[in-house]
């Protein structure tokens, strides 16, 4: 079996494919990143793969390795939404990637990248994976922009890896992120808050049409985003992007009210403002139009908030267990 590698190998959406993969019977892995940051390393203790490559050195790696390649997974992305420096961005986020596309198409190895729901703004032409609505997206944050950039100019390029998708994560939830600090889900935080204090604080509402804790999003568990990833390596549909939620939006509320349920413990909400410097950038609801995938054939029904929050809280963040 040749090589199947993935990219942010020691974050939390790239540490928990790796072992999905492995489950599936690829055992030949190669795992590249920045490990320098020793956070992360956990994520990747016990975990399946074969070789450790640096992302600086990763493309020389590919000269070297190519036709060993039967698939990339390029989910390593600086994916912090409050990083003000494009340069940042440029570099990891629309540089590496094309140079990425370019290494996939000209050795004619299928690529799967991560894009992100953060190119949808807020939501003015809707949430619907249309590959002719991408020009007009406004995202919100330099990090939104820097994913849009990057999907603007793959739909452009002539010459292109044998398969590609491009997946547009919405709020993904799940083990192994207890490095991601102020960018970990709701979930997680909400866990850490009612262990520390028995309450939630959640952000109150600022829209006259949304009542406080009722703004909505649409929350997919990380394990249903890797049989979808799973399902598009195998089966590899019309290239393309591909929405990545559950096609359900649901509130705060109902999600911190499960974190509750799952800790056995009573609700206890308390609101507060919505910081000045994100207010006007804030989304008061995302949902994913799930028809393209469903039309490619994938048919396998999402998990619901209340079962994925169950499994995340009792499985993994009570006893500090990672995937």
């Amino acid at each position: 079996m040749n090589y199947i590698v993935v990219t942010g190998a020691a974050g939390f959406i790239g540490s928990c494919l790796i072992q999905k993969l492995y489950d599936e019977g690829y055992e030949n892995i190669v795992a590249v990143d920045d490990f320098s940051k020793l956070e992360k390393l956990k994520n990747l203790e016990n975990k399946p793969f074969i070789f450790k490559v640096k992302r600086t050195e990763f493309f020389s790696w590919l000269d070297v390795n190519y036709q060993q390649v039967d698939f990339i997974l390029h989910i390593g992305a600086r994916t912090d939404t409050t990083e003000t420096n494009w340069e940042i961005f440029q570099e990891l986020n629309v540089n590496y990637s094309q140079r990425m596309w370019e290494n996939c198409a000209y050795y004619q190895i299928p690529l799967i990248y991560a894009s992100s729901a953060a190119t949808y703004g807020l939501g003015e032409q809707g949430y619907v994976d249309n590959h002719a609505v991408v020009d007009k997206l406004k995202p919100l944050n330099l990090y939104g922009v820097s994913k849009n950039e990057f999907d603007k100019w793959a739909l452009k390029q002539e010459e292109e890896p044998p398969f590609w998708a491009g997946l547009k994560f919405f709020n993904v939830y799940g083990p192994n992120e207890y490095h991601k600090n102020r960018m970990a889900s709701v979930v997680y935080h909400a866990f850490n808050q009612i262990k520390e204090s028995g309450s939630v604080r959640l952000f109150k509402s600022h829209n006259e049409n949304y009542k406080d804790g009722e703004q909505l999003r649409d929350f997919i568990y990380v394990k249903d985003l890797l049989q979808l990833i799973f399902f598009l390596m195998k089966y590899r549909p019309d290239s393309g992007l591909y929405n990545v939620g559950t096609g359900q939006a649901r509130s705060f509320y109902d999600l911190v009210s499960a974190v509750f349920a799952a800790m056995g413990k009573d609700k206890k909400i308390e609101f507060i403002d919505t910081p000045e410097d994100i207010r006007d950038k804030y989304q008061y609801f995302t949902e994913a139009n799930m028809e393209k995938l469903r039309e490619a054939g994938y048919t396998k029904a999402f998990t619901s908030l209340e079962e994925g929050v169950d499994d995340y809280v009792k499985n993994y963040l009570t006893p500090s267990l990672y995937l």
